[in-house]
This record gives C-alpha cells, structure tokens and sequence, in this order.
C-alpha cells in the first residue's frame, strides 16, 4: 500500500539556493506530493572537480536550507550507487528501498526537452509522473502532453544561479538573501567556495 507521494529534485546544489527552495517547498505544498526529497547528485566524473564542493559539503548545506520544514528532506542516495548516476537506476534502487512510497520527478521544461537523450526514459515516463515547471526561453515540447506529465503552472522563479552566488564568493561580495540564512552563515563561517 503506497503511504506518501515523493517528489525527487535532483541537483548538484553548489551551493543551494533560494531558487531551489522556493521550486521545492511549492511542488511539497501546492500538488498532490506529500514531500519532496532534495537529492544531491554525486561528483560526476565527466565534470570538472574545481567548481564542486565535495558531496557531503554540499548535501550538509540542504540540510540547512531544509531546516525543520516537514515536507521536505535531503537525500544522498546516489552517494551509494554506482557512478556515473543514471535516474533510472535511482529510481530503481528507491523503489525497491521503500517500497511504500510512490516516487515522482521533479524538472524544469528544459530537461523535459531533453527526456528522451536519457537513459531508458521510455521506461521512466511509463512507471514514474514527471511535475515539471515552466523555464523561461524553454518550450514545454510534445512530452508535455504525455499522461504522466503534470505541469505545474505559476511556480515562481528567480534568476539565481549556483554559479552566479559562486562567484560572488569568489569576489568577496555578499550572498545575503540569495541563499536560506542558515546557508549564509554557514558559508561565511566556512569559508567555502572562497
């Protein structure tokens, strides 16, 4: 018997941001999803390593995001499985984990444009529903018409990128306001991406 509905929004979160936050707290409250689970994908080894914190540094800052929000966890599930990650196989690991919970993906319109390059994606828009929101400059493409595909409309979204705050660190500039407080002080505690 399912018991919860999981959206999964994968990400490098390098660093997470307000951005990511707002698309994640309003997929876990304003569809039929019970939570949404941040995951963070894992070093990917045809990526340069300069620009990525190391995984737990990064997965350590969405626990901070998160904070106590109930509706939302953070995830290091592919820091198990073998690399590099396909979704598919994610997927099928979660599945055969938690066999009470019913998972779905979370995307913007440009992945969804790009569905069919992945691995078995046939296989993934037959077992899985696909919430997606709107990418400016992104068309929704055909495969929004496709029954597990649910477009979620009106999700506000910002102009922020982890590249964008990056640099700013980089540059000695505040991130204040970009990113969840908790994430802020962190960083500047840290010292990370300096």
């Amino acid at each position: 018997m399912i018991t919860h509905r999981i959206g999964l929004f994968f990400g490098s979160f390098n660093p997470v941001h307000n951005g990511h936050m707002i698309i994640a707290n309003v997929m876990a409250t304003q569809t039929d999803l019970d939570e949404v689970w941040l995951v963070v994908s894992p070093q990917n080894p045809l990526k340069p390593r300069k620009t990525l914190a190391r995984d737990y540094d990064r997965l350590h800052l969405v626990h901070l995001a998160i904070g106590d929000n109930p509706h939302l966890r953070a995830s290091d599930v592919e820091f198990g499985l073998p690399r590099p990650s396909y979704t598919i196989d994610t997927l099928t690991h979660l599945r055969e984990k938690y066999p009470q919970h019913e998972f779905a993906l979370i995307m913007g319109s440009d992945n969804l444009q790009t569905l069919p390059r992945w691995k078995n994606y046939e296989l993934i828009l037959r077992d899985y529903r696909i919430y997606v929101y709107a990418r400016p400059g992104h068309e929704e493409g055909e495969l929004a018409a496709h029954p597990h595909v649910q477009m979620v409309p009106d999700v506000p979204l910002l102009r922020l990128s982890a590249s964008y705050i990056r640099q700013c660190i980089r540059k000695g500039y505040s991130v204040q306001y970009m990113v969840p407080d908790a994430v802020f002080r962190y960083l500047e505690e840290s010292g990370l991406y300096k």
